[in-house]
């Protein structure tokens, strides 16, 4: 009995020590709180973002200590990472070990590249996107994703139409502010989104926007394709009716419009007769029919709204607020036309009452404004064309190229110089609004043929609708916007700091040009720069050729790091501003003699060296 009472308590403590250990094991595993594969796939992230605080951060072998990172157990099922200015690639298959992912948002960054493939991801929740440089289709893996409840994808360069969305879980869908095109599916749920959901996609058609489709545009739909010579005749027989109404209605128009003119005329002579003054009623009738004319800044009319109609012209583009058109008139000259859009409600009478303020602004470094003109259909800016281009394909247009002619430290110090006057006036006009300028960028800068600087659509915050302001206006990405809605006169200081940066380093604003795959956040880069000490790096080297201008360089780098101060009231006015522009002199030296200074590491001097206030 002893023998065997020996053997039990042996295979007893045996027992009790294995469960121990597996135990032991099993909290372990809680503490590292990784799986190899998953610990992989987030290491290998980290490497293609190549962002310094995540490199901090992401290093231990506990997953609480990951920035970001949520954990189960040994499970990631949370990767959180907003506004931490990752500019790197993600590679499609980039998710595929993290199967219990159920929380994404890279929120606020410039990660690129295409949308990943979620196909492992069959847990994921919600996942946010937005305001990223994401191209290419939305992933049709997302499609199956039937827990999904939030997707979010707002503001990205996504191209290509919209998957056929119909999982009931989906509560929250965002696909603004992107490239898409075609027709929106027509499944319950996609369709019991707003079309807030869907704005700023130029070719995106059909319920819930009010773009109504084609007959080409047809939804990737099997049943769809029975109906659609059904649809196509409908449309036809609707466009020849269509016409049919136009062609009445212009006449009965002009019927109209002809016996007004004999009552106004008839009424006038009686008047006239009785020696009676004209009462306001029959001049508001006559301006009323004034509506299809140009109304010019100094007066006289220099061409008729046909001369526009029937002059030859060449798309510039689609702008922030409109088609911008350059128009050759018969007589050979050339102007350019803005169609504007997206403006606020404005009758007739407020329509012209702001551009009269606009136009009443002149300054010799502001582009004027020649005419404008109102109609329910059309609202139209013409402005002078300048020959020379704009300021931001003077800066970044033939770079690498033979025909390239270099933009050197004078002509940049002019630039500066006037913008900075010309923001002084519209800031100490009394007409100015809260944000005198509000778009101030590269492109809206432009050259005349004297090679002058001058600054272009100013004072457009008063008519352009607030929601697209938001979206579109420089003015509306500063820090103070951005932390409290709120913007003022120092939020055009801002702007015009990144404008001085961008002219400084040569390289692409992400103001400029926000789809650039060169844009860079001008402000966060040089403050990067300057607190890591390799402020040397930091100019164009079409500037680093004159070793004499590099002190007046330092000094403007100085002024536009001020400007781009986070904490508005800590930035100068632009009073203040102009005073020390014109304060720094160009050096008299012969601006073709040229010194290499790439390897000078002097330009670190101690005002700059110090870590500027963010």
């Amino acid at each position: 009995m002893g023998v065997f009472k020996f053997f039990i308590l042996v295979v007893l403590a045996s027992f009790v020590a294995h469960n121990y250990i597996v135990v032991a094991q099993d909290d372990a595993e809680i503490i590292i709180g990784f799986t190899e594969d998953e610990r992989n796939t987030l290491l290998a992230l980290k490497t293609g973002f190549h962002n310094t605080f995540l490199d901090e951060q992401w290093q231990s072998f506990n997953c609480i200590n990951w920035y970001g990172v949520t954990c189960n157990g040994s499970r990631v099922i949370g990767l959180t990472l907003e506004n931490l200015d990752i500019t790197g690639e993600i590679n499609v298959d980039a998710l595929f070990n993290l199967t219990a992912l159920s929380v994404l948002s890279f929120r606020n960054n410039s990660i690129f590249g295409q949308v990943m493939d979620f196909s492992k991801n069959i847990g994921l929740e919600r996942l946010d996107l937005s305001r990223n440089k994401f191209d290419g289709l939305i992933s049709p893996s997302l499609v199956n994703l039937v827990l999904l409840e939030s997707l979010q994808l707002q503001e990205n360069r996504m191209t290509g139409p919209i998957p056929w969305f119909d999982q009931s879980s989906l509560k929250e869908f965002n696909v603004s502010n992107n490239n898409l095109t075609g027709p929106i599916p027509n499944t319950r749920t996609l369709q019991s989104f707003n079309s807030l959901s869907y704005d700023h996609n130029l070719f995106l058609c059909g319920p819930p926007v009010s773009i109504t489709c084609g007959p080409a545009s047809q939804v990737n739909d099997p049943r769809s394709s029975k109906k659609s010579w059904v649809d196509a005749t409908l449309i036809i027989v609707n466009i020849i009716g269509l016409v049919f109404l136009a062609i009445l209605l212009t006449v009965f128009y002009k019927k109209k419009k002809q016996v007004n003119e004999k009552m106004i005329e008839k009424k006038k002579v009686i008047l006239e007769e009785k020696g009676d003054e004209i009462p306001s009623n029959v001049i508001d009738h006559q301006a009323k029919e004034d509506l299809g004319k140009l109304v010019f800044v100094d007066g006289e009319p220099e061409f008729e709204l046909g001369d526009l109609m029937t002059a030859s012209a060449e798309s510039l583009g689609d702008g922030n607020f409109g088609k911008t058109y350059r128009a050759k008139l018969d007589d050979g000259r050339n102007v350019i036309v803005k169609r504007l859009r997206d403006l606020k409600p404005l009758s007739r009478d407020e329509f012209m009452n702001q551009l009269r303020v606009i136009a009443d602004q002149k300054h010799p470094n502001l582009a004027p404004l020649l005419g404008y003109f109102y109609s329910n259909d059309e609202k139209l800016l013409v402005h002078k064309f300048m020959i020379n281009g704009n300021l931001f394909n003077l800066l970044h247009g033939g770079r690498g190229t033979r025909d390239r002619i270099p933009f050197r430290w004078g002509a940049r110090l002019t630039v500066a110089h006037a913008v900075a006057r010309a923001m002084e006036y519209l800031h100490m006009n009394p007409s100015s609004t809260l944000v005198p300028h509000g778009n101030l960028r590269s492109s809206n800068v432009l050259i005349d043929e004297n090679k002058c600087a001058l600054v272009s659509d100013y004072g457009l915050t008063a008519i352009i609708s607030n929601a697209v302001s938001v979206h579109r206006m420089v003015a509306f990405k500063s820090p103070e916007y951005l932390i409290s809605k709120k913007v003022s006169k120092k939020s055009d200081v801002w702007s015009y700091g990144n404008l001085v940066m961008e002219l400084l380093t040569g390289r692409v604003s992400i103001l400029s040009v926000p789809q650039d795959n060169r844009a860079v956040d001008l402000c966060s880069w040089v403050h990067r720069a300057v607190r890591e000490e390799w402020t040397a790096e930091i100019f164009d080297l079409e500037l680093m050729v004159q070793r004499s201008a590099i002190h007046g360089m330092l000094k403007l780098l100085q002024l536009a790091v001020r400007c781009c101060d986070k904490a508005p009231e800590n930035r100068p006015d632009m009073s203040e501003v102009v005073r020390e522009v014109e304060s720094i002199k160009v050096p008299n030296v012969d601006s073709e003699s040229e010194e290499d200074l790439s390897l000078d590491r002097s330009l670190t001097d101690d005002s700059m060296s110090a870590t500027p206030s963010r």
